[in-house]
């Protein structure tokens, strides 16, 4: 049913065209299927989709529970792929197809919540070192000895540079303290 407003009457009209309302604005499975496919790997082209990203996606969707695990997607996958290590788009359609047939899960919710989970993101990761405990690391005034050494000015590492000592190569004995005064005219 549709509801318009004209002059401040408001009239209900039928709809009666037999076609199912338009699908919600945004990415549709294959877009999404893209997505996971080239998910940390910059090698990917998107065009199949290794059984780690499905799980990250199934995941991410909240496909996965304790009525599917990812033990399931394992088996079934192998069946589906054989000896292949990533499936293409009509392949995992058929892997989803034999995984809720097996599993009796609605294939078109599964489908839906895959769609509509959004675009890759990483969860449980480590959060970015904190600034306060680098800058306080590399500071060169707080260290003494030949830690300071480490360190330029600037504070940035030295390398090799600040952790060995190299030897003078200069052609004299150590302790000799007129280097270069001597004439080669002798």
């Amino acid at each position: 049913m549709a509801a318009t407003v004209e002059g401040g009457d408001a009239t209900v009209a039928n709809d009666t065209s037999g076609e199912s309302p338009a699908p919600l604005d945004g990415p549709s499975f294959k877009d999404q299927f893209k997505l996971f496919a080239k998910f940390g790997d910059s090698k990917s082209t998107g065009e199949a989709i290794t059984l780690s990203n499905s799980d990250k996606w199934m995941k991410q969707a909240k496909v996965i529970d304790k009525k599917l695990t990812t033990t399931d997607t394992g088996i079934y996958y192998k069946m589906v792929a054989k000896a292949k290590k990533s499936l293409a788009v009509k392949e995992y359609e058929e892997f989803l197809d034999k995984l809720a047939k097996n599993k009796k899960v609605d294939i078109a919710q599964m489908k839906q919540k895959m769609a509509s989970c959004g675009p890759p993101a990483t969860s449980k990761t480590t959060p970015t070192t904190a600034m306060a405990a680098v800058s306080r690391l590399t500071d060169h005034t707080k260290y003494t000895g030949t830690h300071k050494l480490r360190f330029d000015d600037t504070g940035k590492g030295r390398g090799k540079e600040g952790r060995e000592d190299r030897p003078n190569e200069g052609g004299y004995v150590q302790g000799y303290k007129d280097q270069g005064t001597y004439e080669t005219t002798h």
